[in-house]
């Protein structure tokens, strides 16, 4: 049984991440290639709405365009190193559409009960 084709080659994006850095302008066929890896790579997360995953999905494609340039050549795995960009910004993307739940909670040593520690008491009290 013949292995399936990768969709996009290590060696290919490396290529041409390294030329883009010698012309330092990103080249198309680099940056069909930089798509193509973040709408592919998405298709793993899980969205509960189609929107949500589109905004994620920009956030990478900034993040990638952004940061190309530092990917340093001396490091052969271009995929994996565009990869964890990708979902970087997809992370990144997901935290400013759904911040934090209880980003103004502390915990404390005290339950809601105010019982003490010896009792079993914890939790979260709002200030």
């Amino acid at each position: 049984m013949a292995r399936k084709k990768n969709y996009l080659n290590n060696k290919d994006l490396y290529d041409a991440i390294v030329e883009s850095k010698e012309n330092d302008k990103l080249t198309p066929t680099a940056e069909k290639m930089l798509v193509l890896l973040a709408e592919r790579a998405i298709r793993r997360l899980t969205y509960v709405s189609d929107d949500d995953r589109q905004d994620c999905l920009q956030f990478a494609l900034l993040d990638l365009l952004k940061y190309w340039r530092n990917f340093n050549p001396k490091y052969t795995n271009a995929f994996a190193y565009f990869t964890e960009i990708a979902k970087r910004g997809y992370a990144k993307g997901w935290n400013k559409i759904h911040p934090k739940k209880y980003k103004s909670t502390l915990s404390l040593d005290r339950g809601n009960s105010g019982g003490s520690d010896h009792d079993g008491g914890g939790g979260l009290f709002n200030i």
